[in-house]
Protein backbone atom coordinates (compact mmCIF):
# COMPACT_ATOMS: atom_id res chain seq x y z
CA UNK A 1 0.00 0.00 0.00
CA UNK A 2 1.88 3.58 -1.00
CA UNK A 3 1.42 6.23 1.75
CA UNK A 4 -0.75 8.10 -0.37
CA UNK A 5 -3.38 5.39 -0.49
CA UNK A 6 -2.87 5.54 3.32
CA UNK A 7 -3.27 9.02 3.74
CA UNK A 8 -6.56 8.26 1.61
CA UNK A 9 -7.84 5.77 3.59
CA UNK A 10 -6.68 7.93 6.94
CA UNK A 11 -8.45 10.92 5.42
CA UNK A 12 -12.21 9.19 4.67
CA UNK A 13 -11.75 7.98 8.21
CA UNK A 14 -11.53 11.08 9.69
CA UNK A 15 -14.27 11.96 7.76
CA UNK A 16 -16.18 9.50 8.81
CA UNK A 17 -14.86 10.23 12.61
CA UNK A 18 -16.19 14.29 11.98
CA UNK A 19 -19.49 13.03 10.77
CA UNK A 20 -20.56 10.98 13.69
CA UNK A 21 -19.54 12.80 16.05
CA UNK A 22 -21.84 15.56 14.31
CA UNK A 23 -24.12 12.84 14.97
CA UNK A 24 -23.70 12.09 18.41
CA UNK A 25 -23.84 15.97 19.04
CA UNK A 26 -27.43 15.60 17.59
CA UNK A 27 -28.64 12.50 19.25
CA UNK A 28 -27.42 14.43 22.63
CA UNK A 29 -31.11 16.51 22.12
CA UNK A 30 -31.55 19.45 24.18
CA UNK A 31 -28.66 20.29 25.75
CA UNK A 32 -27.40 23.92 25.09
CA UNK A 33 -24.36 23.56 22.30
CA UNK A 34 -21.99 25.00 24.86
CA UNK A 35 -22.36 22.16 27.11
CA UNK A 36 -22.03 19.98 23.87
CA UNK A 37 -18.75 21.91 23.24
CA UNK A 38 -17.12 21.19 26.35
CA UNK A 39 -17.93 17.31 26.55
CA UNK A 40 -16.12 17.48 22.78
CA UNK A 41 -13.29 19.62 23.59
CA UNK A 42 -12.78 17.85 27.29
CA UNK A 43 -12.32 14.57 25.85
CA UNK A 44 -10.22 15.55 23.45
CA UNK A 45 -8.02 16.92 25.98
CA UNK A 46 -7.48 14.21 27.84
CA UNK A 47 -7.24 12.07 24.92
CA UNK A 48 -4.35 14.49 23.41
CA UNK A 49 -2.86 15.16 26.86
CA UNK A 50 -1.63 11.25 27.16
CA UNK A 51 -0.63 10.92 24.00
CA UNK A 52 1.44 14.62 24.57
CA UNK A 53 2.87 12.74 27.91
CA UNK A 54 4.06 9.95 25.82
CA UNK A 55 5.98 12.31 23.62
CA UNK A 56 7.54 13.69 26.04
CA UNK A 57 9.23 10.15 27.59
CA UNK A 58 10.17 9.34 24.25
CA UNK A 59 11.58 12.78 23.10
CA UNK A 60 12.96 14.67 25.83
CA UNK A 61 10.74 17.46 27.46
CA UNK A 62 12.19 19.45 24.81
CA UNK A 63 9.99 18.60 22.16
CA UNK A 64 6.74 19.77 23.50
CA UNK A 65 8.34 22.76 25.48
CA UNK A 66 6.06 25.82 24.55
CA UNK A 67 8.39 28.80 22.88
CA UNK A 68 7.42 32.58 23.18
CA UNK A 69 7.21 32.82 19.59
CA UNK A 70 4.47 29.89 19.25
CA UNK A 71 2.34 31.72 22.21
CA UNK A 72 1.13 34.52 20.01
CA UNK A 73 -0.35 31.81 16.94
CA UNK A 74 -1.52 29.58 19.58
CA UNK A 75 -4.09 32.03 20.78
CA UNK A 76 -4.82 33.32 17.59
CA UNK A 77 -5.22 29.23 16.83
CA UNK A 78 -7.33 28.53 19.91
CA UNK A 79 -9.59 31.57 19.89
CA UNK A 80 -10.50 30.71 16.21
CA UNK A 81 -10.60 27.15 16.55
CA UNK A 82 -13.03 27.73 19.42
CA UNK A 83 -15.25 29.82 17.07
CA UNK A 84 -14.85 27.16 14.61
CA UNK A 85 -16.21 24.43 17.37
CA UNK A 86 -19.37 26.24 18.77
CA UNK A 87 -20.49 27.79 15.13
CA UNK A 88 -20.44 24.06 13.51
CA UNK A 89 -22.21 22.76 17.21
CA UNK A 90 -24.70 25.19 16.78
CA UNK A 91 -25.29 24.62 13.18
CA UNK A 92 -25.61 20.79 13.99
CA UNK A 93 -28.11 21.36 16.56
CA UNK A 94 -30.79 23.87 13.98
CA UNK A 95 -29.80 22.54 10.27
CA UNK A 96 -29.92 19.23 8.41
CA UNK A 97 -26.28 17.69 9.13
CA UNK A 98 -25.49 17.96 5.46
CA UNK A 99 -25.95 21.67 5.20
CA UNK A 100 -23.71 22.24 8.61
CA UNK A 101 -20.89 19.75 6.67
CA UNK A 102 -20.31 22.01 4.12
CA UNK A 103 -20.65 25.25 6.02
CA UNK A 104 -17.95 23.49 8.16
CA UNK A 105 -15.86 22.55 4.95
CA UNK A 106 -15.61 26.30 3.59
CA UNK A 107 -12.88 26.28 6.02
CA UNK A 108 -10.20 25.28 3.54
CA UNK A 109 -11.24 28.18 1.12
CA UNK A 110 -10.98 30.75 4.17
CA UNK A 111 -7.65 29.35 5.26
CA UNK A 112 -6.24 30.13 2.12
CA UNK A 113 -7.52 33.56 2.32
CA UNK A 114 -6.00 33.71 5.86
CA UNK A 115 -2.68 32.39 4.64
CA UNK A 116 -1.93 35.72 2.62
CA UNK A 117 -2.39 37.47 5.96
CA UNK A 118 -0.27 34.56 7.98
CA UNK A 119 2.07 33.24 5.42
CA UNK A 120 2.55 35.82 2.95
CA UNK A 121 0.98 33.79 0.96
CA UNK A 122 0.45 34.59 -2.84
CA UNK A 123 -2.90 33.59 -4.44
CA UNK A 124 -2.69 32.42 -8.44
CA UNK A 125 -5.82 32.90 -10.61
CA UNK A 126 -7.36 29.22 -10.20
CA UNK A 127 -7.48 29.48 -6.57
CA UNK A 128 -9.07 32.96 -6.33
CA UNK A 129 -11.51 31.39 -8.78
CA UNK A 130 -12.01 28.11 -6.74
CA UNK A 131 -12.66 30.72 -3.27
CA UNK A 132 -15.39 32.86 -5.44
CA UNK A 133 -17.23 29.93 -6.60
CA UNK A 134 -17.16 28.43 -3.16
CA UNK A 135 -18.99 31.80 -1.47
CA UNK A 136 -21.47 31.36 -4.29
CA UNK A 137 -22.25 27.51 -3.38
CA UNK A 138 -22.20 28.25 0.06
CA UNK A 139 -24.90 31.52 -0.54
CA UNK A 140 -27.19 28.84 -1.77
CA UNK A 141 -26.85 27.19 1.81
CA UNK A 142 -26.94 29.88 3.58
CA UNK A 143 -30.16 31.41 1.28
CA UNK A 144 -29.86 35.24 2.38
CA UNK A 145 -33.33 36.92 3.39
CA UNK A 146 -35.11 39.48 5.38
CA UNK A 147 -36.08 36.66 8.04
CA UNK A 148 -33.13 37.16 10.41
CA UNK A 149 -34.31 34.63 13.00
CA UNK A 150 -33.95 31.79 9.65
CA UNK A 151 -30.64 32.72 8.91
CA UNK A 152 -28.62 32.67 11.76
CA UNK A 153 -27.81 29.51 12.05
CA UNK A 154 -26.59 29.21 8.76
CA UNK A 155 -24.87 32.20 9.68
CA UNK A 156 -23.13 30.70 12.66
CA UNK A 157 -22.16 27.85 10.55
CA UNK A 158 -20.34 30.29 8.12
CA UNK A 159 -18.55 31.92 10.69
CA UNK A 160 -17.75 28.94 12.18
CA UNK A 161 -16.61 27.72 9.07
CA UNK A 162 -14.09 30.79 8.62
CA UNK A 163 -12.67 30.54 12.33
CA UNK A 164 -11.99 26.79 11.41
CA UNK A 165 -10.25 28.09 8.28
CA UNK A 166 -7.99 30.89 10.35
CA UNK A 167 -7.26 28.57 12.62
CA UNK A 168 -6.10 25.95 10.42
CA UNK A 169 -3.55 28.10 8.66
CA UNK A 170 -2.14 29.03 12.66
CA UNK A 171 -1.58 25.52 12.49
CA UNK A 172 0.14 25.84 9.06
CA UNK A 173 2.71 28.77 10.63
CA UNK A 174 2.72 26.83 13.74
CA UNK A 175 4.02 23.63 12.01
CA UNK A 176 6.17 25.58 9.91
CA UNK A 177 8.17 26.89 13.12
CA UNK A 178 8.00 23.09 14.39
CA UNK A 179 5.86 23.21 17.12
CA UNK A 180 4.80 19.70 18.42
CA UNK A 181 1.30 19.06 16.28
CA UNK A 182 0.23 17.13 19.94
CA UNK A 183 1.00 20.73 22.26
CA UNK A 184 -1.32 22.74 19.25
CA UNK A 185 -4.34 20.13 20.46
CA UNK A 186 -3.65 20.04 24.41
CA UNK A 187 -4.04 23.96 24.06
CA UNK A 188 -6.41 24.27 21.71
CA UNK A 189 -8.36 21.83 23.71
CA UNK A 190 -7.71 23.31 26.95
CA UNK A 191 -8.60 26.46 25.85
CA UNK A 192 -11.73 25.89 24.47
CA UNK A 193 -12.62 24.18 27.47
CA UNK A 194 -12.15 26.53 30.00
CA UNK A 195 -14.14 28.79 27.52
CA UNK A 196 -16.98 27.08 27.97
CA UNK A 197 -16.76 27.48 32.16
CA UNK A 198 -18.20 30.64 32.88
CA UNK A 199 -21.37 29.40 30.88
CA UNK A 200 -21.46 26.19 32.77
CA UNK A 201 -20.95 27.87 35.71
CA UNK A 202 -24.51 30.11 35.70
CA UNK A 203 -25.98 27.32 33.50
CA UNK A 204 -25.10 23.99 34.02
CA UNK A 205 -28.10 21.71 32.26
CA UNK A 206 -28.53 18.48 34.37
CA UNK A 207 -27.74 15.26 31.71
CA UNK A 208 -29.29 11.74 31.80
CA UNK A 209 -26.85 8.98 31.24
CA UNK A 210 -28.22 8.70 27.55
CA UNK A 211 -26.82 12.11 27.05
CA UNK A 212 -23.47 11.81 29.12
CA UNK A 213 -22.95 8.86 26.82
CA UNK A 214 -23.53 10.93 23.46
CA UNK A 215 -21.27 13.53 24.66
CA UNK A 216 -18.68 11.12 25.73
CA UNK A 217 -18.85 9.60 22.20
CA UNK A 218 -18.52 12.93 20.52
CA UNK A 219 -15.58 13.41 22.09
CA UNK A 220 -13.87 10.00 21.11
CA UNK A 221 -14.55 10.85 17.13
CA UNK A 222 -13.61 14.06 17.64
CA UNK A 223 -10.01 13.15 18.75
CA UNK A 224 -10.40 10.12 16.31
CA UNK A 225 -11.54 12.89 13.59
CA UNK A 226 -8.36 14.87 14.62
CA UNK A 227 -5.64 12.12 14.85
CA UNK A 228 -6.68 10.55 11.42
CA UNK A 229 -6.69 13.99 9.96
CA UNK A 230 -3.15 14.41 11.30
CA UNK A 231 -2.24 11.03 9.97
CA UNK A 232 -3.58 11.48 6.77
CA UNK A 233 -1.42 14.55 5.87
CA UNK A 234 1.42 12.86 7.54
CA UNK A 235 1.64 10.30 4.85
CA UNK A 236 0.44 12.40 1.60
CA UNK A 237 0.64 16.01 0.90
CA UNK A 238 -2.82 17.90 0.73
CA UNK A 239 -2.78 18.61 -3.14
CA UNK A 240 -3.19 14.61 -3.19
CA UNK A 241 -5.54 13.83 -0.70
CA UNK A 242 -7.21 17.10 0.48
CA UNK A 243 -10.51 16.73 -1.75
CA UNK A 244 -11.38 13.28 -0.05
CA UNK A 245 -11.94 15.40 2.67
CA UNK A 246 -15.11 16.22 1.09
CA UNK A 247 -16.64 12.42 1.77
CA UNK A 248 -18.02 13.96 5.20
CA UNK A 249 -20.52 15.84 3.33
CA UNK A 250 -21.77 12.08 2.36
CA UNK A 251 -21.78 10.85 5.54
CA UNK A 252 -23.74 13.24 7.06
CA UNK A 253 -26.11 13.06 4.25
CA UNK A 254 -26.72 9.55 4.89
CA UNK A 255 -26.62 9.43 8.61
CA UNK A 256 -29.32 12.61 8.56
CA UNK A 257 -31.09 11.21 6.41
CA UNK A 258 -30.97 7.39 8.12
CA UNK A 259 -31.62 8.85 11.96
CA UNK A 260 -33.50 11.97 11.42
CA UNK A 261 -35.52 11.70 7.94
CA UNK A 262 -33.10 15.06 6.85
CA UNK A 263 -33.23 16.02 3.45
CA UNK A 264 -31.46 19.28 1.81
CA UNK A 265 -33.27 20.76 -0.37
CA UNK A 266 -32.61 21.63 -3.85
CA UNK A 267 -30.68 25.00 -3.81
CA UNK A 268 -28.54 23.51 -0.62
CA UNK A 269 -27.63 20.34 -2.80
CA UNK A 270 -26.88 22.67 -5.36
CA UNK A 271 -24.81 24.64 -3.04
CA UNK A 272 -22.98 21.13 -2.36
CA UNK A 273 -22.41 20.36 -5.89
CA UNK A 274 -20.73 24.28 -6.64
CA UNK A 275 -18.39 23.88 -3.38
CA UNK A 276 -17.21 20.12 -4.10
CA UNK A 277 -16.46 21.29 -7.44
CA UNK A 278 -14.86 24.43 -6.31
CA UNK A 279 -12.57 21.98 -4.43
CA UNK A 280 -11.90 19.59 -7.22
CA UNK A 281 -11.09 22.26 -9.16
CA UNK A 282 -8.42 23.44 -6.46
CA UNK A 283 -7.29 20.20 -5.83
CA UNK A 284 -6.37 19.53 -9.70
CA UNK A 285 -4.53 22.23 -9.81
CA UNK A 286 -2.28 22.44 -7.19
CA UNK A 287 -1.49 18.50 -7.87
CA UNK A 288 -0.10 20.13 -11.25
CA UNK A 289 1.64 23.24 -9.90
CA UNK A 290 3.44 20.65 -8.03
CA UNK A 291 3.84 18.04 -10.88
CA UNK A 292 5.24 20.95 -13.06
CA UNK A 293 7.23 21.89 -10.48
CA UNK A 294 8.81 18.88 -9.79
CA UNK A 295 9.63 18.23 -13.09
CA UNK A 296 11.43 21.53 -13.43
CA UNK A 297 13.40 20.52 -9.90
CA UNK A 298 14.86 17.20 -11.78
CA UNK A 299 15.58 19.24 -14.94
CA UNK A 300 18.10 21.65 -13.33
Amino acid sequence: MTNTTKGIICIILSAFSFAAMALFVRLAGDVYFIEKAFFRNSVAFIIALVLLIRDAETSGIESIKIRRAFIPFLLIRSAAGSVGIFGNFYAVDHLVLSDAAILNKMSPFFAVLFSIILLKEKIRPVPLLAITGAFMGALLVVKPGFDFSAMLPTLVGFAGGAGAGLAYSCVRKLSSMKCNGKLIVVFFSAFSTLLSVPYLIFHWEPLSLYQLTMLICTGICAAGGQFGITAAYYYAPAREISVYDYSQIIFSAAMGFIFFGMIPDWMSITGYVIIIMMAVLNFLYNRKAAAGQTSKNQAE
